[in-house]
């Protein structure tokens, strides 16, 4: 699309998310409307939506149940005064939520963003080993090429070395250890792979000194790594370690979270329960900015006491349990739990796998992984070599988008996990657009190279 000057100047008095400003006005991209699996840009372009926005609209944009929860509650309390009480529909909100996760967690502390609720989750452990009587344990252990988010804590934790260096020296005390795909070139199988990966946690936590050792934070399928997907003994191992030395295991599902996997939490699909899960994202399916901090009861049992004790969660935001998105939380909540969609997402999720391995005929395809209705496919030069083709992936960007599609593109791989709502045929309609765009850019990087070859000799 075309920019007018307006809108050029405009974009150039504001920034956009991981990416140059000049490089953006020569593809620029306005959004001006969206309905259920659709986006149209200003111009009146439409584009399918295969990532939920950035994994955020799991009911897709402007459900109708959602919309009314809001205008309901906008027209009856919009925000709570947090200083000194709290609302009745975000108690409303603490129990639905409540109801549907694993085991005992069901002490909840809602937020107004996911990178929120995981600063929320390492505050509050700190905290609760301080309180029991273990106060040296504030190291944390997470992955590299793992993302937690965009603030301090989050950013300390998360393993994307290129979005957080310019900012260094990050805070002490957050130690990585690599994900299964890092290791998989030199195993027989994938899941020999994974139970050395899990074993580099133990290995972590005894040498660094298990007094010292706070938490393990993974996401259970990571994102940026190019959806990488463990295996469910990764995970109980993990869960093993973690009960062995006493570190609390902490879940970003952030991005797996209500239905995608094919359960509300991943962890029901992994049949791991952690200690905590960190929420955001599809909890509002977009709607309004919404993130929770979810604890084993007992943990937040340490939080209890009088007011000379001084034992309370010493944390808080102002958005927190808002009472918008508290309404728009049960609703999204509600939607799944009446209509089974995460359980619908288990079946279409592997339909969608189906027609993504077809993609695999094209000669880039490495692999195809993820659960339920998250995917991602990983791009190769040569599926023999298994040789990395980063240019292929940038010039997927490009015609992902001329041909009105949007999802989660790297020079490495893509991923889409479109919303809860979706049938086979819009499967079909996503797979299309998929394959056409990896066709075009198979021909354009097959033309930049055989353009650059007679280049390079004259020179």
């Amino acid at each position: 699309m075309r920019t007018n000057e307006r809108q050029e100047k405009l974009l150039r008095r504001t920034f956009l998310d991981y990416q140059a400003t000049s490089e953006f006005l020569k593809n620029p991209l306005i959004m001006n409307k969206a309905e259920g699996l659709y986006y149209w840009d200003v111009e009146g372009k439409r584009y399918f939506d295969g990532i939920g926005g950035i994994f955020v609209a799991t009911l897709g944009h402007g459900h109708p149940r959602i919309m009314e929860a809001m205008e309901r509650q906008m027209r009856q309390l919009s925000f709570a005064p947090p200083m000194h009480g709290t609302a009745d529909v975000t108690l409303d909100f603490v129990e639905k939520l409540g109801g549907v996760t694993p085991g005992n967690l069901n002490y909840i502390k809602p937020f107004s963003g996911g990178s929120e609720s995981i600063e929320a989750a390492i505050k509050f452990t700190r905290q609760y080993f301080k309180q029991t009587g273990r106060p040296g344990k504030y190291k944390f252990i997470s992955r590299y090429f793992s993302y937690h988010g965009a603030t301090f804590g989050a950013m300390s934790a998360s393993g994307t070395g290129n979005r957080k260096s310019r900012f260094e020296p990050q805070m002490s005390g957050f130690l990585k250890v690599f994900p299964p795909t890092f290791y998989r070139d030199r195993f027989s199988t994938w899941e020999e792979c994974n139970r050395f990966s899990a074993q580099t946690i133990e290995d972590v936590i005894v040498h660094e000194d298990p007094s010292t050792v706070a938490g393990v934070i993974l996401e259970p399928v990571s994102n940026t790594g190019g959806v990488i997907t463990p295996t469910s003994e990764y995970f109980q191992m993990i869960r093993e370690i973690c009960d062995r030395y006493e570190v609390a295991l902490i879940f970003d599902e952030i991005i797996t979270g209500y239905g995608k996997t094919g359960s509300m939490f991943a962890a029901q699909t992994y049949e791991v329960t952690p200690d905590i899960i960190c929420g955001g994202k599809g909890l509002s399916s977009g709607a309004i900015p919404s993130g929770a901090m979810i604890v084993r009861e007992d943990m937040a049992e340490a939080f209890e006491g009088a007011a000379e004790e001084d034992v309370h969660f010493a944390h808080g935001h102002t958005y927190a349990g808002n009472p918008l998105a508290c309404a728009v939380g049960i609703a999204v909540i509600d939607e799944i739990v009446d209509k089974q969609l995460d359980r619908r997402a288990a079946v279409l999720g592997e339909y969608l796998a189906l027609k993504l391995q077809g993609l695999e005929e094209l000669g880039v395809v490495r692999e195809v992984r993820g659960k339920g209705l998250l995917r991602g496919v990983e791009l190769v030069k040569d599926t023999r070599t298994m040789e990395p083709y980063p240019e292929l992936g940038l010039a997927l960007k490009r015609t992902a988008l001329e041909n009105g599609l949007i999802m989660r593109i790297d020079p490495t791989w893509f991923a889409v996990s479109p919303a809860l709502l979706v049938e086979e045929s819009d499967i079909d309609e996503l797979c299309e657009l998929i394959r056409k765009s990896l066709m075009d850019a198979i021909e354009r990087t097959k033309y930049s190279e055989a353009v650059a070859v007679p280049l390079a000799g004259r020179s």
